[in-house]
């Protein structure tokens, strides 16, 4: 089972790109059912609040260090092996490895169309992937009808990896809730890849994504919509994350 490191009272999975795919290759062949949460400094920031929020990301198969600063963390913990396992390069990575290994693909989540278009980029980059359908959910809770339908559209479509596009904590809460209703074998929550990889919204440089600076790059990007939560989260976070690898505040998972 992958080591986790304690942030914030979150357990981060100890992991590189290379043992994520490993982790969920092997689930796939044990058809072992799950989700992976790919959490940064906003999700963790979120589980300060969010109690039950925090035992989702807990009891999740991995939860990837998607930000530098989870990645930061875990190597002051003596775990040398890790970086970032971010959402649109772990979701590249996957799909690059099922054009020879046995893996259907569905996609869930994004604006109108958002889905179609990622299905059909992913297509083209990736020929010999096998994608078994795609679903744009409403911005608010699936009505009974809805859930019906997707439950049908799943079983018919029955995917190895079930792909969600949706914002944090939202994506998260929704695999929890889903997962035991869905026939998928694992859930994997990657938020704004769908928009990026569909080339509906651009992404950082790489060196940005290196440095830690992503956030910059998107709040810059969105500043009306993550201006709040990068000014909120980001100091606080450094702050108590401080105090935790100090020794003067415990936090358990």
């Amino acid at each position: 089972m992958t080591d986790r490191v304690n942030v914030l009272g979150v357990g981060i999975s100890a992991l590189n790109l290379q043992s994520a795919l490993a982790e969920i290759s092997g689930a796939i062949a044990a058809r072992r059912k799950g989700y992976i949460c790919v959490t940064g400094v906003h999700g963790v920031m979120e589980a300060q609040s969010d109690e039950a929020f925090r035992v989702i990301l807990n009891n999740a198969f991995l939860c990837t260090p998607d930000g530098m600063p989870m990645v930061w963390v875990g190597k002051t913990k003596g775990h040398s092996q890790m970086r970032r396992v971010y959402g649109p390069d772990l979701m590249l990575d996957i799909c690059q490895w099922s054009e020879s290994n046995p893996c259907r693909h569905f996609f869930f989540g994004g604006a109108p169309g958002v889905a179609e278009l990622l299905a059909e980029k992913l297509k083209a980059r990736f020929p010999k992937m096998e994608i078994t359908g795609t679903f744009t959910p409403p911005f608010r809770r699936l009505n009974p009808d809805e859930e019906k339908d997707l439950q049908e559209k799943v079983r018919v479509a029955r995917p190895d990896i079930f792909w969600v596009g949706l914002s944090t904590p939202k994506q998260e809460k929704f695999m929890a809730e889903y997962l035991p209703k869905l026939d998928a074998t694992l859930m994997i929550g990657v938020g704004a890849a769908f928009d990026f990889l569909s080339g509906r919204v651009k992404q950082a440089p790489r060196w940005m994504q290196r440095s830690g600076l992503e956030w910059f790059y998107r709040l810059c990007s969105e500043p009306r919509r993550l201006a709040g939560r990068y000014f909120k989260n980001n100091p606080l976070f450094v702050a108590k994350i401080a105090a935790q690898l100090s020794g003067l505040k415990k936090y358990p998972l």
